[in-house]
């Protein structure tokens, strides 16, 4: 079967979190082979925060993977840490291998499992690092696509957070799968909800909205006995819940046939060009008014940051936002931006100033 390649209907990936029992992994392959999934996954050795949990059944796994192979046809998938778990995982014909998000964030450990993988035509899907670094995501990307792995695809499980008010597990943060596609705008990236949300009552809402901005595919974790789960219990959902989301989803295009809504579309994206034309020349004209208050600021030996200006800029944008219906914390999300580059203009032209000159 071939993975990863670019359809009208998402890729569906499904399966427990952990591989239980022998029984627990056949009972779920068996209620999802009438629904739409197209590759079976199954944590088979677990990277637990703290010892003691359970981490998995290791081998003994992955002869009911086999079996599942063997009596519902559908292709399985597991997560890799170890150069021995590729090993093993290829001994026992596992069709797909993810990489975890505690392994993406560690360049030396990738760069062991894609040593492992040379020579070797298995599909990899990698997991985001569990901080929001698109670098450190790519850069593991990249590490198996030289040792030779033609079909690698991207995983995108939210971000860890200290935010304990948060409704999510792991933060979207979906600026940066986004700038992973526009670097890579062949990748196939897959949306795991089970992960982001956290929740089974959330997941059927973040798997929309994955949807919505064009991921390929979802990776949902589905159980049999979801509040018996001898890990990830609360995000997991039954194969009858799983079928019921799956029927509810809206599977949006990225192109219209209609040419009448093509042309208006087209229309409205040229004003916006004209717009951000506008944008960059204001933000222009503002940099030069940021140099001219250094040079000022030199001359009077002042300090370039005032607490007290900063203090009324965020006041007074809060309240044009709120008049203008905008969102105040996106706008001072932009101002912050502006006003760190504004600093920084003004320091620069202190230290150059303060630098002797040369004969």
């Amino acid at each position: 079967m071939s993975f990863f390649r670019l359809a009208e209907e998402p890729l569906i990936i499904a399966g427990p979190c952990s591989a239980e029992t022998r029984e627990q992994v056949l009972q779920t392959a068996s209620e999802l082979k009438n629904i739409p999934v197209r590759l079976f996954r199954a944590g088979v050795w677990k990277p637990r925060t703290k010892p003691g949990s359970f981490e998995g059944n290791g081998e003994k796994a992955l002869r009911w993977l086999q079996e599942v192979k063997q009596l519902y046809e559908l292709p399985v998938a597991i997560e890799v840490a170890e150069a021995a778990h590729v090993e093993l995982a290829l001994q026992y014909g596992i069709d797909v291998l993810w990489i975890g998000a505690r392994t993406t964030v560690n360049p030396f450990h990738v760069q062991q499992l894609a040593d492992a993988l040379k020579g070797v035509d298995i599909p990899v899907m990698v997991k985001n690092p569990v901080n929001p670094d698109v670098d450190l995501w790519e850069g593991a990307i990249e590490r198996f696509e030289r040792a030779g792995i033609s079909r690698v695809a991207a995983i995108h499980r939210g971000f860890s957070s200290y935010h304990a008010s948060s409704q999510y597990r792991n933060q979207p943060n979906w600026v940066i799968p986004i700038e992973l596609k526009r670097r890579r705008p062949g990748m196939y990236i897959i949306c795991d909800p089970s992960h982001i949300s956290g929740k089974r009552a959330l997941v059927g809402q973040v798997a929309q909205k994955a949807l919505d901005m064009g991921f390929d595919g979802l990776m949902i974790e589905t159980h049999p006995a979801p509040e018996a789960a001898w890990s990830d219990a609360a995000q997991q959902i039954t194969p009858a819940q799983l079928k019921d989301l799956l029927g509810k989803l809206i599977v949006r295009k990225h192109v219209t046939a209609d040419m009448g809504k093509a042309t208006e579309l087209e229309y409205l994206r040229q004003l916006m060009d004209t717009v951000d034309a506008e944008i960059m020349e204001l933000l222009r004209r503002r940099m030069e008014l940021s140099e001219r208050m250094g040079v000022l600021k030199k001359d009077c030996n002042m300090t370039v940051y005032n607490p007290d200006r900063w203090r009324e800029i965020v006041e007074a944008r809060s309240d044009q936002a709120g008049k203008l219906r905008l969102s105040a914390d996106f706008v001072l999300s932009i101002y912050e931006r502006i006003h760190h580059e504004s600093i920084k203009k003004q320091l620069e032209i202190l230290d150059s100033r303060d630098k002797p000159v040369k004969d």
